[in-house]
Order: structure tokens, then C-alpha cells, then sequence
């Protein structure tokens, strides 16, 4: 019986260090082109695909939405590893969009926000 108690103990050990190990730490940092850090820039990310694993039966929180802070970063809790979407809405910059492919323990993503093209009008 105690066997089987700590075999279970261990079985259930390893299934938390596997589901550990398949998230990553996600720091963003949104700039200027000119290098300048964007404060309070909303940072959307959502999950897209890749491993979506449960945790003890609870769903993993797979979409944030968060602000940057002074120096323009943001860090985001662990999130599933797979492929992302971080899209980025600061005023007077045009919006950032695109896809992003985690694989790694912790990543760091380099945005770099681009001012706003004029308009044209056919009139």
C-alpha cells in the first residue's frame, strides 16, 4: 500500500513538472522607432495554438490584456507554449499585429511601433 501511495506521489510529481516545463515567461517591450519607450500601450496577447494543457482540471488563462509601464515593458504570467498573438494600440503610433512562435522557458519580444502614415483623401 505504501508503494502504491508513493508511486502515485511521484507519478503526480512528474505530471506537474511536465506541465511546467510547456509555459513560458513572456516579457514585451514596445519603443519607438527611434528607440524611446511607449508607456501605457495596451498589450493584447492571445493564446493561438500549440499545446493547450489543463492544469489539476482548471483551464490555463490563454488572453491578457495589460498596459506598459514606464520604461515600456510588460511580463506576462506563463503562458502555454505554442504560437501567440500580440497585437499593441498606443495613441499616435500605428497598430502592431502579428504572430509569434514560443518554445523557450522565458521570451523576450522587441516591438518596435511605427508613427502614424498620412492620410490621403481622393477628393
Amino acid at each position: 500500500m505504501r508503494a502504491l501511495i508513493s508511486s502515485a506521489a511521484l507519478l503526480f510529481a512528474m505530471l506537474a513538472a511536465s506541465l511546467a516545463a510547456d509555459m513560458t515567461t513572456l516579457t514585451i517591450s514596445v519603443r519607438s522607432t527611434g528607440g524611446k519607450p511607449i508607456e501605457g500601450a495596451s498589450v493584447i496577447v492571445k493564446f493561438v495554438k500549440g499545446r493547450s494543457a489543463t492544469k489539476l482540471g482548471k483551464k490555463i488563462r490563454k488572453e491578457w490584456e495589460l498596459r506598459t509601464n514606464q520604461e515600456g515593458t510588460v511580463t506576462i504570467p506563463p503562458i502555454p507554449q505554442g504560437t501567440i498573438l500580440v497585437q499593441v494600440i498606443a495613441k499616435d503610433y500605428q497598430t502592431f499585429g502579428q504572430n509569434f512562435d514560443v518554445d523557450e522557458d522565458a521570451k523576450t519580444l522587441d516591438i518596435k511601433l511605427n508613427p502614424p502614415q498620412p492620410q490621403y483623401s481622393a477628393h
